[in-house]
């Protein structure tokens, strides 16, 4: 092993670039992205004289005449700012999903849309005020315009077709876990309410589809050797209640409904998901056919792993319900601790038993 030429000691360098840069107002601080040595050869170097025959000597005669090969490393150093990497590196692919999107089938695959219409309904009727201007945002707007006929329906694009402050109800709806910006999304959904509006949304939770998540990734270890994303990513219920609060929602809530599934195989089951809509998207997912022992190994480790007493195999689907309140200065709002004028002992006119 040779050791490290004096010319690493540049990535040194480079990280105090980076971490010294100015801070650009939008994109911030460059950061150290990749660093590659490429080795350009090897030359050999002698105090004295070079003799005619170097080139015929043998690395233990070069040595013992003290000879010092030397090895030419160039070093490239690469920067990028870290918004630019998040924009170029998004998760979901948009032609791929729209796609599957066209592939919804209302009869096979709307029955969780038609769960979150009835629970949005419910939810909706519990709240003690009466909405004049609320919207829907939605990849499926035929459905949901359907459900809601006087709502006005805008689809999920990346910049959404809302105005500033124009609604007193903004329902997202089975679209918020296929954005690659959720967060811009609940963000222009904030704007657009009115002081007081409410914000509902209902998306697929981090629950659903493990169990054909898990089968896959076994199945690919076992004919292929490696793992491919099957099943879309989606967001964890601790996740998105701290992405509410940075969305600017007051009140905010968040809730969770699973729905446990019966299927007569992982095959039924991957039908009903290609009729949702909700086929794999991702810009990672594997391109090409898939081999059919794959196919295989899945439908035997599904029904090895998951298969209930009826003999039918059990798939799992979540539903994650936000809500959130756009500020207002008529809003309830917590008291400053410590700053209480009656005992809560006193307040119930029960005995207080100190510990």
């Amino acid at each position: 092993a040779l050791p490290l030429p004096q010319g690493f000691g540049c990535l040194k360098h480079a990280s105090q670039i980076s971490s010294e840069s100015k801070l650009d107002p939008i994109r911030g601080a460059p950061q150290l992205l990749h660093v590659s040595p490429s080795w350009k050869g090897i030359s050999a170097q002698h105090a004295p004289q070079r003799p005619k025959s170097l080139e015929t000597m043998s690395p233990q005669t070069r040595q013992r005449a003290g000879y010092i090969p030397r090895i030419k490393v160039f070093i490239t150093v690469e920067f990028r700012y870290l918004a630019d990497m998040t924009h170029s590196q998004t998760l979901i692919d948009p032609k791929a999903l729209a796609q599957h999107r066209l592939r919804f089938d209302p009869e096979r695959g709307a029955f969780l849309h038609q769960d979150a219409v009835d629970e949005a309904k419910d939810r909706l009727a519990l709240v003690n005020k009466e909405f004049t201007a609320p919207a829907i945002v939605t990849g499926f707007p035929a459905f949901w315009e359907s459900a809601f006929p006087i709502y006005t329906v805008v689809k999920d694009h990346d910049a959404l077709s809302l105005e500033v402050q124009a609604h007193d109800l903004v329902i997202h709806a089975m679209s918020l876990h296929a954005s690659n910006d959720p967060l811009g999304q609940l963000i222009q959904c904030q704007r657009a309410l009115k002081p007081d509006g409410l914000f509902l949304g209902v998306f697929l939770g981090g629950r659903t589809l493990f169990e054909l998540r898990q089968a896959f990734a076994q199945a690919e270890i076992e004919t292929t050797g490696g793992m491919s994303p099957r099943v879309m990513p989606m967001s964890d219920i601790k996740d998105v209640g701290a992405l509410m609060q940075r969305a600017g929602f007051a009140l905010p809530v968040a809730d969770s409904v699973t729905y446990p599934v019966s299927y007569h195989s992982s095959v039924d089951l991957m039908k009903d998901v290609r009729a949702m809509g909700e086929a794999n998207a991702q810009h990672a997912r594997l391109k090409t056919f898939s081999r059919r022992s794959t196919f295989a190994a899945v439908k035997r480790i599904y029904a090895q792993e998951f298969t209930m007493q009826n003999k039918r195999v059990s798939a799992t689907f979540e539903l994650i319900w936000l809500t959130g309140w756009s500020p207002s200065a008529d809003q309830p709002k917590a008291l400053r601790p410590g700053s209480a004028s009656v005992r809560l002992a006193d307040a119930l006119g029960s005995k207080e038993n100190p510990l």
